[in-house]
């Protein structure tokens, strides 16, 4: 198993909510670790540069206005299996179909507004970290 890092955004639905503090401490919690953390507003451009991906996707533009349209807690999580450990414990993305005891599955109600962003990848991490922590 491999020490690896990850991205998780805690999303503006989650932050308006009062969501911020269970979220993080859910994540300890797994045993995973919070190695670096802030507060900010992701503007257009680099939420095109995060979704870039779904560019061509006729949801893009929801995407974008939803990611910037309040604060979000981003932080650089780390430990053994990070990406899927952190995944895991998020639940599916239709907060509908996500298991009770994922965060999704406890507090989520629309799939577009769905609390929480973590890395797909390995891959997906190391861009994502630096995009939003630089390298």
């Amino acid at each position: 198993m491999a020490e690896e890092s990850t991205l998780l955004i805690i999303k503006p639905d989650a932050v308006r909510r009062g969501l911020v503090g269970e979220i993080l401490s859910r994540v300890e919690r797994k045993g995973l670790r919070i190695d670096d953390l802030k507060l900010m507003r992701i503007d257009r451009e680099l939420a095109g540069r995060h979704y870039a991906e779904h560019a061509e996707k006729p949801f893009f533009g929801e995407l974008v206005d939803f990611i910037t349209g309040g604060p979000v807690v981003v932080a650089k999580v780390s430990g053994r299996e990070a990406v899927t450990v952190l995944r895991t414990l998020m639940g599916a993305t239709d907060p509908v179909k996500s298991a009770l005891g994922t965060i999704r599955g406890d507090y989520g109600i629309l799939v577009s507004e769905n609390l929480v962003h973590g890395s797909d990848s390995p891959e997906s991490a190391e861009r994502e970290l630096t995009l939003f922590f630089g390298g």
